[in-house]
């Protein structure tokens, strides 16, 4: 069945994605004590509400050929994309299976001061179409929330000093956010695409628990950023299996 889904073209287990937010446009924020623009790149500028949904339904409408027919597709964002890819995802048939809120304990406070502090983002848990019949690892994921079901609000920390070593990504994910949710979707050994590969997390996330990896890249700087990751968590990996 394998290779007739590969015929097919159909050969990813879990594609996650952080897309774009759309969000560089002259905005401030507050970082390290500091305010600062909100000024990530080009590839964050908008082009306008009915531009950037076409944008997301493009790239979804690709990933999702490439899925296998029980595969999962997990896409996080800000509400500023979220809703937009969410959806996509309906007009493209997909499946919607949950929406796991990431709690950020410790969020950057609100310098306007007229509006709630941004501590959450959103990460629509989707499966091909509607017929498809996806994976979910249940009782693993209820042994590491200590014997009881697993909720959809999770609560980390944004990334440390410790996941920067080499240098950092302006909308750096986390690693423990990767490692659960790569770990509830797919088995050793299944293959997991992340087509805005950034500071390549998702790749290390897939070395630490023993996964396939694909990342698409565009930035040279974070293509050399991902590799030294990747070359770090290898010989870490070593070290723990010698």
């Amino acid at each position: 069945m394998d290779k007739l889904y590969e015929e097919r073209g159909e050969f990813v287990d879990l594609i996650f994605c952080d897309p774009p937010y759309f969000l560089s446009n002259g905005g401030i924020t507050c970082q390290n004590g500091r305010m600062v623009k909100v000024d990530k790149g080009d590839w964050d500028k908008s082009n306008g509400a009915e531009v950037n949904h076409q944008f997301n339904y493009e790239w979804l409408k690709r990933c999702q050929r490439i899925l296998k027919p029980n595969g999962s597709l997990m896409v996080s964002g800000t509400f500023h994309v979220i809703y937009s890819i969410g959806y996509a995802m309906q007009q493209l048939n997909m499946k919607i299976l949950n929406n796991i809120t990431w709690q950020k304990p410790n969020p950057p406070p609100n310098l306007a001061c007229r509006y709630f502090t941004h501590s959450t983002e959103t990460i629509i848990w989707a499966a091909k179409n509607l017929k498809s019949k996806h994976k979910f690892n249940y009782e693993l994921m209820k042994e590491i929330n200590n014997d009881k079901q697993m909720k959809d609000v999770w609560v980390m920390t944004a990334p440390g000093k410790s996941e920067k070593t080499y240098d950092k990504h302006p909308t750096q994910k986390p690693i423990a956010l990767l490692d659960r949710l790569i770990l509830a979707v797919t088995n050793e050994g299944d293959l997991v695409l992340d087509a805005f590969n950034g500071s390549g997390t998702t790749g290390v996330s897939c070395i630490r628990t023993n996964r396939e990896y694909i990342g698409i890249e565009i930035d040279k700087k974070f293509i050399e950023l991902s590799k030294k990751r990747f070359s770090e968590q290898i010989k870490l990996n070593e070290k723990l299996s010698a």
